[in-house]
């Protein structure tokens, strides 16, 4: 029976799509190109989703091999929480969900610093009885690690819990870990699976 519903953050329950950001924002092909390439798919970007180097840090490694300056790769790093915000038709359905007695909690590969401003800024994190950022705690999905902190953390058992991700493979990680767990492909489709595995119209 489940009884937790665990969430991924990106493309779950806020936006995060940098190569639609800049292409709706006037940036010719060749400059997303270069900016989602050296940034966003670079070895530094998970090393501060995983908490192993600051965003200083980061900036400072990417500066010594990008053909970006200095300056433009920390002018995009100051746009992540513009690039961030919250699809609200999936995050409406959390007060029904906790009103229906499930606990809720997200479980996200995160950088701490945008986290803090993120988790300030939006009012839908007072649903959540908790979650792992996964720079908190040096462990990124899919590391099985990762899992098996926030079942110990909130004493959990990993069956009663199902586990929502954009990610096929952080999904297959978790059914892995022994919870149950679904892959959103797309962010419109979360309210009409959940009806699916969870039974009865969802209270918003």
């Amino acid at each position: 029976m489940i009884t937790n519903i665990v969430f991924d953050l990106g493309n779950v329950l806020v936006s995060f799509r940098p190569e639609e950001y800049f292409a709706n924002n006037g940036y010719d092909k060749a400059s997303r190109d270069v900016i989602i390439n050296d940034i966003f798919k670079s070895p530094e970007w998970l090393a501060i989703d995983n908490g192993d180097i600051t965003t200083e840090e980061a900036i400072e490694k990417l500066s010594e091999r990008s053909s970006l300056s200095r300056a433009e790769i920390t002018s995009v790093f100051n746009l992540r929480t513009k690039i961030i915000f919250p699809i609200t038709s999936n995050t409406n359905l959390l007060p029904g969900l906790k009103k229906r007695g499930f606990k809720l909690y997200y479980l996200s590969n995160f950088p701490g610093d945008i986290f803090d401003e993120v988790h300030n800024g939006y009012s839908f994190f007072k649903y959540f009885t908790g979650g792992i950022i996964s720079a908190r705690v040096n462990a990124s999905k899919p590391d099985k690690r990762i899992f098996d902190i926030l079942m110990d953390k909130y004493s959990l058992t990993p069956g009663e819990c199902l586990f929502i991700d954009d990610s096929e493979t952080n999904v297959k990680a978790s059914v892995e870990a022994g919870m149950k767990g679904f892959h959103l492909a797309r962010p419109e489709e979360l309210p009409g699976k959940l009806d699916l595995i969870l039974g009865n119209s969802i209270i918003v």
